[in-house]
């Protein structure tokens, strides 16, 4: 027989350990002393043990292991889900890893990308612009494609220099259901359709502008960092903001190498 105190030196475990143990049932003492209240394990105890604490170290919760060796539970079967559930969540891991480090990188070159911001104005153009309400961000791979045939239809000529916009009319950050100007500048208007407008869209004189490279799906940092910056310089969004898409899925098959303009009429802020 083993005292608790040997028993836990053997197995590297607490003796507070073996006495909570004994309390939920995994392993109870082969012998209480009556007099004493001594806790005392057999060496046919030592098996028990040990596969708790492989179980324990391998992730399953104690009440798993208690089923494992009170029930009619497969120990391979179980094994074989503890398996999945660990390559699962290494793979999510890994998912995490790949935000920290892309998050990294990203603030690392926040400051780079603040000095990167310009004040420009924007030119007064004559648009062929869709206003639609979107599902979602993704949805201008379908729309701007079904634009630029129906302009082609009605030989719309585009301006020189290009400038294809978006605008945005919430006034808010959605996810889903965003109400968005997609513009074309044109040299002059042509017919229009149900969707397709020509109209005049004025400029602005000021407009903080900073380059966002890369997927749509991380615009949201350019966004910040383009609006601490105006609010650092003392100046205030004057109008609504405007993506201008410089490259994107229609030049270039890497989303890395997209390029969008993110473009805020600005004014300075009063004292």
């Amino acid at each position: 027989m083993y005292t608790i105190g040997e028993f836990s030196r053997i197995n590297r475990i607490t003796p507070k350990t073996l006495r909570h143990y004994d309390r939920i049932g995994l392993l109870k003492p082969h012998r209480i002393d009556e007099w004493t209240g001594y806790r005392y394990y057999s060496p046919a105890q030592l098996p028990d043990i040990r596969r708790i604490l492989v179980l324990r170290d391998m992730g399953f919760a104690l009440e798993e292991i208690q089923r494992l060796l009170t029930e009619d539970v497969s120990e391979r079967q179980l094994l074989r889900l503890r398996e999945s559930e660990l390559k699962a969540g290494i793979a999510e891991e890994r998912r995490r890893l790949k935000r920290v480090r892309e998050r990294l990188e990203r603030l690392e070159g926040e400051e780079m990308r603040k000095e990167e911001v310009i004040i420009k104005s924007l030119p007064d153009v004559t648009a062929a612009s869709m206003r639609t309400v979107v599902p979602g961000y993704d949805s201008y791979f379908d729309i701007v494609p079904k634009m630029g045939e129906y302009m082609n239809s009605v030989g719309a000529v585009c301006a020189e220099p290009a400038y294809c916009f978006t605008i945005y009319h919430d006034g808010e950050y959605k996810e889903s259901d965003i109400d968005v100007e997609i513009c074309e500048a044109v040299v002059e208007p042509k017919q229009e359709s149900d969707k397709v407008k020509f109209r005049f869209v004025p400029g602005a004189e000021s407009a903080a502008c900073l380059m966002h490279r890369g997927p749509y799906a991380t615009i949201s940092e350019t966004y910040n960092s383009l609006f601490s910056w105006i609010a650092a310089e003392g100046w205030e969004a004057a109008d609504n903001p405007r993506e201008c898409y410089i490259d994107g899925i229609w030049n270039k098959d890497d989303p890395a190498e997209w390029t969008t303009e993110v473009q805020v009429p600005v004014k300075r802020r009063e004292a």
